[in-house]
């Protein structure tokens, strides 16, 4: 975090400083976790779900803290140098001091911000973008997927007066939600990715997903950039809910970055883009149209598996672009990337010639379908196909009906072998199971180990092998047994 005064804190947050002198400079990380606290650092004790932030605050202090944000006076050992501010809500002061922080560090001129949503890709996208912008300059982005009301502010104030690029991911479980992080980040840049029926059961439908996805482009001033998938209608029409510029990308006609080309196989995906005249503007920011230079196009090859990361590469590419970086600059930083993120359609060789494409941390019913079109198509002749599919959560009414028509897929696919996983999944097995005209065959299991010890009599030597479920499934670490990552 930029250094700031106690008296500075204490009023971005609207907190009272009840220890520690008012003109003391702190400039540590800020931390809700108090494991990660080092020397100097900000713990922000929060109020859980599970447990209370309150509690750990001495293990805080006894690592070195130089200031805990608590939501009550706090008795702290005597010899203790941790400061301490009280506010009414950890939450929202986590929030008002990250967006004291982006506001102080942007006054200085060099900042650029962009906030990426979306049902998928959010991750692969702000790491392609990372990836990208990094070349150019220094440039903050989460680890992982922190792109909730706390991983998201937690990441903003990692920014330094020297950050020229902030890349801020913004998930949601409902509506206001991207709202809050907006408001906090108040981008140049909004990037919309795709509504689809991820978190449908908290959202409660489609239609809800939409209006909370279009947050992120609804309060955009006229100087910012909505960044849209013409592709998707549902993310296309935000343009009439935004004041800003908009620009699209996608495969369509009428996008102004064009994607054209795409193909996939075991080396990974290739894609055509191309992009229209781009000038400066009065800000000295990059602006599409101006009809300054002439259109560029670049072939992009990323060692990145399946299809559906074009569209995450053109909306990284798009961004940067738009940032003055030349399209062959964006594809040669793209084309250094060996995956988008752990677990994210990572390709592993495992024994006897075990291909396992290990996509198991996240997953949607478009993610899924994306993946199982990826599995069919990377598959060599003679290769057996098979997949490991648990469950999709958080879709609450639309879950069976959702699984169902991921085993229908299966059967058209023709994919050889399907190993379900886990009660929630099960409607994967029974319509697949339904469907007639498949040569495949498919079968239950309840339990994750159970099914590693049955994969290891099920699995072929040359087997292509997808573990696809939402994190919650633990697919994941079966996957990399699978494929030959130590414990």
């Amino acid at each position: 975090m930029i250094a700031l005064t106690l008296a500075e804190i204490a009023a971005a947050v609207d907190g009272e400083l009840v220890r520690g002198a008012a003109d003391t400079i702190v400039d540590g990380s800020v931390e809700t976790d108090s494991r990660l606290v080092a020397p100097g650092s900000v713990f922000f004790a929060l109020l859980g779900e599970e447990t209370d932030g309150h509690r750990f605050v001495p293990t805080a202090a006894a690592a070195g803290a130089g200031l805990v944000v608590t939501e009550r006076a706090l008795d702290l050992p005597e010899d203790t140098t941790t400061a301490q501010i009280v506010v009414a809500d950890g939450y929202a002061a986590l929030a008002a001091l990250a967006h004291e922080v982006v506001v102080r560090v942007r006054a200085g001129g060099a900042l650029r911000v962009v906030g990426i949503t979306g049902s998928n890709g959010k991750t692969s996208t702000k790491n392609m973008l990372r990836t990208i912008l990094s070349r150019v300059g220094e440039t903050v982005a989460p680890e992982g997927s922190f792109n909730n009301h706390v991983g998201a502010p937690v990441s903003m104030l990692r920014i330094t007066h020297d950050t020229r690029f902030l890349v801020v991911e913004m998930g949601a479980s409902g509506i206001g939600h991207i709202a809050a992080l907006v408001r906090i980040a108040e981008p140049d840049v909004g990037v919309v990715l795709k509504v689809g029926l991820a978190h449908a059961g908290e959202f409660g439908g489609i239609e809800a997903t939409e209006r909370a996805k279009s947050e992120m482009v609804t309060d955009l001033p006229a100087t910012a950039t909505a960044l849209l998938n013409v592709d998707d209608d549902r993310v296309a029409r935000m343009r009439e809910r935004t004041a800003a510029r908009v620009v699209g990308f996608g495969t369509s006609a009428g996008a102004d970055y064009r994607i054209s080309d795409v193909a996939t196989d075991r080396e990974g995906t290739r894609f055509t883009l191309t992009a229209p005249p781009v000038g400066d503007d009065d800000r000295g920011a990059a602006s599409v149209g101006s009809g300054s230079s002439a259109p560029e196009t670049v072939d992009v090859r990323l060692a990145i598996l399946g299809e559906h990361h074009a569209m995450n590469a053109a909306a990284a590419l798009t961004v940067a672009h738009g940032w003055g970086v030349p399209l062959a600059e964006g594809a040669e930083a793209l084309a250094s990337m060996t995956r988008a993120e752990r677990w994210r359609m990572e390709l592993l060789q495992g024994p006897d010639g075990v291909t396992v494409i290990n996509d198991a941390y996240n997953a949607s019913p478009d993610s899924t379908a994306a993946a199982l079109r990826t599995l069919a198509q990377v598959a060599r002749p003679g290769e057996r196909t098979v997949a490991v599919l648990g469950e999709m959560a958080e879709l609450g009414e639309f879950s069976v009906e959702e699984h169902d028509r991921i085993g229908r897929l299966v059967v058209r696919l023709g994919i050889g072998q399907l190993v379900v996983v886990g009660r929630g999944a099960m409607a994967v097995h029974q319509a697949a199971t339904l469907e007639g005209s498949w040569d495949g065959e498919s079968v239950f299991i309840d339990d994750v180990d159970d099914a590693v010890r049955a994969l290891q009599e099920l699995v072929r030597p040359g087997d292509v092998v997808l573990v696809k479920s939402s994190k919650s499934a633990g697919l994941r670490f079966l996957g990399d047994r699978l494929g030959g990552v130590p414990a």
